[in-house]
């Protein structure tokens, strides 16, 4: 894994989210995207380095809508930018960690993603990211 790509932050409400991370950032989103597949709407901030994404479900089953209903607001997943997605998927697999995802799919932000079951990441989500070439 290269670097922390962005921080996913799971949102009741995304219009008041995106004013509170304007205000916060210093500057407004660059990209609102929805990825229907997950029932997701995401608005990404650049912020140095990495990035924060917001996360604001469109439906009441989506993977969003149930971790607020079970967790609340607040950090969802870290994602790490890498190089070759189905290496480090076999990788992760091989060193014990559980997949969530054992293929990658489409995600927001022009990536292939993947995702580590937080059981074997000490409770935390990771999600791994690919640029789409």
């Amino acid at each position: 894994m290269k670097q922390v790509e962005h921080i996913g932050i799971a949102v009741k409400d995304l219009e008041t989210s995106i004013a509170l991370y304007t205000s916060l950032l210093g500057k407004p989103p660059y990209k609102r995207e929805e990825v229907e597949s997950e029932g997701v709407i995401t608005v990404f901030f650049d912020a140095g380095n990495t990035k924060i994404e917001l996360l604001g479900a469109t439906r009441e089953d989506s993977p969003i809508a149930k971790f607020i209903e079970k967790r609340g607001e607040g950090i969802h997943h870290i994602a790490f930018a890498v190089e070759n997605i189905r290496e480090n998927i076999q990788a992760k697999s091989d060193a014990g960690f559980e997949l969530i995802n054992s293929e990658p799919k489409e995600g927001a932000d022009n990536k292939l993603i993947a995702f580590l079951h937080p059981k074997s990441t000490g409770n935390v989500l990771v999600e791994m990211c690919e640029e789409k070439g």
